[in-house]
């Protein structure tokens, strides 16, 4: 059993006991301990939280248990239902609530779910604001309240459907084109909510031929639910069938997109974001980020249009941050995660899928045409294990003096940037391991980049 608790919220794997797995008593406390945090914190009146889950087998009873606490908080709760992430996000602004809970353990497995918390913008709370709900959490420093202010519930099931209105508003987003250009799309919705809203927002864009693999939403997922090229054989042995155009799949909660060419190929999940933000820079010229782990072409494709490329921390509060304090109008994450401010701050694959056809659609290109447009780069990924008793930020610390006339960000770990490669080093911060990531022109060559700094970490921890 696990369980695992952060700023961005509390995730584990169902049952067990008490503080060693996602248990009923586990959710009851950080539940009432966000409502807490929220009934100090908001400037909204409405009373309003509003509830969006994905389709994992233990949903229902996350639902439950989280719904009955707000209203035993005061809350009037708003269940949404079946959600994606990025649309429960949305419901909170839409309502004018106080905030929301996402119940998803995005791309964990099956056994796992998760309280994902979002401020009355509809976005994830920050590092303070977390660790004070996880402060609130252990000293159980909360109120119930009593019969006559308890919340009332109400279900709205019509959130999908204003999504979709709002992906179908935004200026760039190209119907008519993406209606004429006449393309046959597949979709692996991996047993999740993808498979309600994909299908209705495709339809909508003008897309006539859809095929989808995985669209029940019974949350018994029939591959590894997290979007790499290693789990996704199915969905690749469709494409190379030569009858789509593109195929377009999705994490349980539907906030990352990864692409696969009509040849069966993978567009190359850090691409999602880089191609995006070429159509988006095309039209409206501005500043771009992302986290330090995500490919450098998002940063050539900027300096194409002659504007700012900034990179964040890892984590999509800072890359929002980030985007704010920069006026970014498109950012997002390697991991197939796009931001598109325009829509809202988080990031968002209907959003994603809208804005890539319209790309498409105005290019006239096959999908593995547009690909090679871009510039090429692959990234490694590798660990460094090692002993609890390893000192870890005297390492990191020890490495970037080393490499000190390079051009080094600190701002999370050590990211090194050479002219034309570049290694990060992230301590976990749950386990004695660093995450090395390297990027360069060939895969060969990135993993040669991670080996030889990995090479001088052991040196170094010995």
């Amino acid at each position: 059993m696990t369980l695992i608790k952060s700023i961005s919220g509390i995730r584990g794997t169902i049952g067990g006991a008490v503080g060693e797995g996602l248990t009923p008593l586990d959710v009851v406390k950080f539940t009432s301990a966000y409502a807490t945090f929220i009934r100090r914190t908001t400037k909204v009146t409405s009373n309003k939280i509003v509830v969006g889950r994905d389709a994992r087998i233990s949903g229902e009873m996350v639902k439950n248990i989280v719904c009955g606490t707000l209203m035993g908080m005061g809350f009037d709760v708003v269940n949404i239902g079946l959600a994606s992430t990025p649309t429960t996000e949305l419901a909170v602004t839409m309502e004018g609530a106080c905030g929301g809970i996402i119940l998803t353990a995005s791309h964990n497995p099956r056994q796992w779910n998760a309280l994902k918390l979002l401020n009355e913008h509809g976005e994830f709370l920050n590092a303070a604001e977390g660790n004070e709900v996880l402060r609130i959490a252990d000293a159980e420093e909360f109120d119930y309240a009593d019969v006559e202010a308890l919340g009332k519930y109400t279900e709205d099931n019509g959130y999908d459907q204003k999504h979709i209105d709002a992906v179908l508003a935004l200026d760039l987003v190209d119907v008519e084109a993406i209606r004429k250009a006449n393309f046959k799309v597949a979709i692996d919705a991996v047993n999740s909510v993808g498979g309600i809203i994909l299908p209705k927002l495709l339809n909508q864009l003008g897309v006539q031929s859809v095929e989808v693999l995985y669209g029940e939403p019974t949350g018994d997922f029939q591959h590894n639910p997290e979007p790499l090229e290693k789990n996704l054989g199915d969905i690749m042995n469709l494409m190379k069938l030569g009858a789509h155009d593109v195929a377009f799949v999705v994490d349980p909660d539907v906030d990352r997109l990864a692409m696969i060419c009509e040849n069966g190929e993978m567009y190359g999940e850090e691409y999602t974001l880089v191609t995006v933000a070429d159509y988006v820079l095309k039209h409206t010229p501005g500043n771009t980020v992302s986290n330090l782990s995500s490919t450098r072409a998002l940063r050539d494709v900027t300096a194409k249009y002659g504007k700012q490329y900034n990179a964040a921390a890892v984590g999509e509060v800072n890359v929002t941050t980030k985007m704010k304090e920069t006026g970014a109008v498109i950012g997002g994450e390697g991991n197939g995660g796009v931001i598109y401010p325009a829509s809202h701050y988080g990031r968002d694959a209907l959003v994603g899928i809208a804005l890539f056809l319209s790309h498409l659609a105005h290019e006239g290109m096959k999908v593995s045409e547009l690909r090679a447009t871009y510039p090429p780069y692959f990234i490694a990924k590798n660990r460094i294990d090692l002993t609890p008793e390893t000192d870890v930020d005297l390492i990191l610390a020890k490495v970037k003096e080393i490499y000190m006339h390079e051009q080094v960000n600190d701002i999370d770990g050590v990211k090194i940037d050479f002219p034309d490669s570049w290694v990060h080093l992230r301590k976990s911060n749950t386990e004695p391991i660093i995450r090395v990531y390297s990027e360069a022109s060939t895969m060969e060559a990135a993993d040669e980049l991670g080996q030889q700094i990995m090479d001088v970490v052991y040196s170094l921890a010995r």
